[in-house]
């Protein structure tokens, strides 16, 4: 069986979703995916969107920046192509030459941990969104030259020294921050429910050889999993204790 790479595995996953008529929802994903530049254009492909996770060292151009045409030496032989005048910047720069102002608080979902001074358990952070134009070779430039314009949003807690999480979006710019924040977001229940299946349904108890039996296992913790799923979501059943 010959190696297949993870965000190929992934985009093969997507066709197959695609194939059972699920809804076209965004495509959420962690830094070891959304750095992967040929995912990301794999999923632009589909014709699908996404909010997915980066390294603060990856680089980029800020929105604003234009590509400039050299002319040619002595007037003869074929024109340079265009090329943006300085190099690109980490998405750390970026992130933080805007400064502490351009971030503002955001709340995405109610937590557990209630205090007195955030009673209903809120989790909020403070967030920004950048406009910036992902550099790297494997990106299809126009015929300018200039790289497409994405979304970053950013996420730097009073708490820390510099911002700690950077998300890239195919996302109209006019998506609203919330709405960003919530997707960024999301990829926790996705942790929690991997959790869930390991820890608490035993995923991760097979000990067994042959696919056929790994593929029972696999079957009845993912049955057992959406069942659990059902009644947290049953507004008629008591929550457990």
């Amino acid at each position: 069986m010959r190696h297949v790479e993870k965000w190929r595995l992934a985009l093969d996953m997507l066709d197959e979703q695609a194939e059972w008529g699920s809804p076209r929802l965004p495509v959420v994903a962690d830094a070891g995916y959304g750095d992967c530049t040929r995912f990301r254009l794999g999923v632009e492909e589909r014709g699908l969107d996404y909010v997915v996770a980066l390294k603060a060292g990856t680089s980029a151009h800020p929105g604003e920046a234009e590509p400039v045409r050299p002319p040619r030496n002595g007037g003869r032989g074929r024109r340079p192509k265009p090329h943006y005048p300085k190099p690109a910047s980490s998405l750390r720069e970026i992130a933080m030459a805007a400064g502490r102002d351009a971030y503002q608080e955001v709340a995405w979902r109610q937590g557990t941990r209630k205090t007195k001074g955030n009673p209903s358990a809120a989790m909020t952070s403070k967030f920004a969104v950048f406009v910036v134009r992902p550099a790297n070779r494997d990106i299809p430039r126009a015929d300018d030259g200039t790289l497409p314009a994405k979304l970053l949003l950013v996420e730097w807690p009073d708490e820390a020294n510099e911002p700690t999480d950077y998300w890239l979006s195919n996302l109209p710019a006019d998506t609203p921050i919330d709405q960003l924040v919530d997707l960024a977001k999301i990829r926790w229940r996705i942790e929690h429910d991997y959790r869930e299946l390991k820890t608490g349904l035993g995923l991760d108890h097979f000990e067994g050889r042959s696919w056929t039996g790994w593929n029972r296992h696999v079957t009845l913790v993912a049955i057992a999993q959406a069942f659990c799923t059902m009644v947290r979501l049953d507004p008629k059943q008591d929550a457990p204790a």
